[in-house]
């Protein structure tokens, strides 16, 4: 019996050694303050530790998690229930309190993610598992939002000094930065920024696991060709973003297998539509021509956007006039997915109309480690617009770098995305498409664009109740800053994931790996 015994541990243990992951993509997670920064790596993996009230499920559909249940008390008052039982990594129990304090620190001038905080409203503990939502105006999707909206616990992060989220935009570092204690189904135990940072297994997890993994290793790998030679020699066995020129060669190799799917994610160009001078350029009279709307649908026309698409995306994008994360978010209306037409003619016209027959000068910023091909994609827009005489300069940067310059404003033409888990139009219109405003309202309007219109239908719509009138005000929303060319919408993602045979994780639209759901062998 004690010899059946000792094999049954060293079996176990050695089951538990092999269910390990090691992980790439491009680029790393930029801190592990959930709350100081809102990009879709940096979620994903703090989400690993940290938990919402509500959960995405495998289909997209909110599911509970740190809540089980919720109920609209009156179109103003939201109440949930808190799951008993439940601890963060250190031991302290999970209350209500926790919950206000955390929503308390969200609302926080550091915290990208205030405009949801704000939207769900103020939170009240009733008891230690109830916590009463108030709300200053109705909002139809609060249970959608919590999901993005990260516990942490009040008594540590007292205990640590980290009552404010870091203001990452400043460079800001705190003991947040690299330490975490969430109630998720990962604990962290190590990070090296820009090498790796290792996560096990949460033991005491209040869930259920679906898969088999103890152990996982995130490392950033930014070389196209060093990431893929790693995947195929064993060195790691996950790929989130491999190459689009690599996937059919990973398609051939025995070892491996890709699965597919379009991401919720829409990748586009934004423009300083604020000052009367280009900060980095140089115009005609010393102005600022992205002002000028003619100007904007000029730089439109000039995108050829089928040639990104088959010879720099190998396909995997979704070319798209729309201006969601999903074509969901416009009710699958055709006509709010439209793009302007690649017309080189139409667009030096408006140019010359515009005052600037000869073009202009001006940098365009760029992430060289986001989004797939992104330093690529503004080398070829670069090059499109060369043909109307717009010269542009690319200044390609690390998402460390870029995203700290954009949200200072420090910009004047700039490609970025964005999308996440929800389909539904509130996540762009209210913080990348209004004007700015207070409470995080146009957060990620790096641009300053203004348009009234747009910007009072937008808020209409965050309130509206009723399903009929709120599609008849978003879509009424979307055609204004379609209009006004806002932004210049490029493509939707199609992202493949490349992993080795015996992995299976199951693929998400919001292109976020859930590590509770990953199996590691037979």
């Amino acid at each position: 019996m004690h010899r059946l015994a000792t094999a049954l541990l060293v079996f176990a243990t050695g089951l538990a050694q092999a269910q390990t992951l090691r992980w790439s993509s491009q680029g790393d997670m930029q801190t592990t303050d959930p709350h100081s920064q809102n990009e879709v790596m940096t979620n994903s993996l703090n989400n690993q530790v940290y938990e919402g009230l509500t959960r995405r499920m495998k289909d997209m559909s909110m599911g509970p998690a740190l809540a089980t249940e919720w109920t609209q008390v009156t179109p103003l008052i939201w109440r949930f229930k808190l799951r008993a039982g439940v601890k963060f990594h250190d031991g302290t129990p999970f209350t209500a309190e926790d919950v206000v304090f955390s929503m308390q620190r969200l609302r926080d001038d550091n915290a990208p993610q205030r405009v949801y905080a704000n939207a769900v409203g103020i939170p009240k503990a009733i008891d230690p598992l109830t916590v009463v939502f108030t709300l200053d105006k109705p909002n139809p999707i609060v249970p959608e939002l919590l999901a993005n909206l990260f516990i942490m616990s009040r008594r540590w992060c007292e205990e640590h000094r980290v009552t404010r989220p870091l203001n990452f935009k400043q460079q800001e570092e705190s003991y947040a930065s690299q330490h975490a204690n969430g109630t998720g189904p990962f604990v962290l135990i190590s990070r090296q920024p820009g090498v790796k940072t290792v996560f096990k297994r949460n033991p005491a997890w209040w869930n259920k696991f679906e898969g088999n993994l103890q152990e996982f290793t995130y490392l950033p790998i930014g070389n196209d060709a060093t990431r893929t030679a790693a995947l195929i020699s064993g060195e790691i066995d996950f790929v989130l973003d491999p190459p689009p020129r690599d996937v059919a060669r990973l398609r051939t190799v025995p070892e491996l297998k890709v699965v597919d799917g379009q991401e919720n994610r829409i990748v586009y160009v934004g423009m300083d539509q604020t000052r009367d001078k280009l900060l980095y350029g140089q115009a005609p009279g010393d102005k600022n021509p992205l002002k000028d709307l003619r100007v904007r649908k000029a730089l439109y026309h000039a995108i050829d956007i089928e040639a990104i698409k088959t010879k720099l995306m190998s396909g995997y994008a979704t070319p798209t006039g729309g201006l969601t994360s999903s074509p969901r978010g416009a009710y699958g209306d055709p006509k709010l997915e439209t793009r302007l037409p690649y017309d080189v003619a139409a667009s030096k016209k408006l140019l010359a109309e515009a005052g600037y027959p000869d073009g202009f000068d001006i940098t365009m910023d760029c992430p060289n480690n986001r989004y797939v091909n992104d330093e690529r994609i503004c080398i070829a827009l670069a090059s499109m617009w060369a043909q109307v005489k717009v010269r542009v300069k690319v200044n390609a940067i690390p998402r460390t770098l870029f995203f700290p310059k954009v949200e200072k404003f420090d910009t004047s033409l700039y490609l970025t995305g964005w999308g996440g888990g929800s389909t539904d139009a509130e996540v762009m219109l209210t913080p990348v498409l209004r004007n700015r405003g207070e409470q995080g309202v146009g957060v990620a309007n790096y641009g300053g664009s203004i348009n009234n219109e747009g910007d009072a239908l937008a808020a209409a719509s965050t309130t509206e109740t009723d399903p009929k009138k709120r599609e008849a005000t978003v879509k009424a929303a979307l055609q204004s800053f379609r209009d006004q060319v806002n932004i210049i919408p490029l493509h939707r993602q199609v992202i493949p994931w490349a992993m080795r045979k015996e992995v299976s994780i199951p693929h998400s639209p919001n292109n976020w790996a859930s590590m509770d759901w990953v199996t590691v062998g037979k």
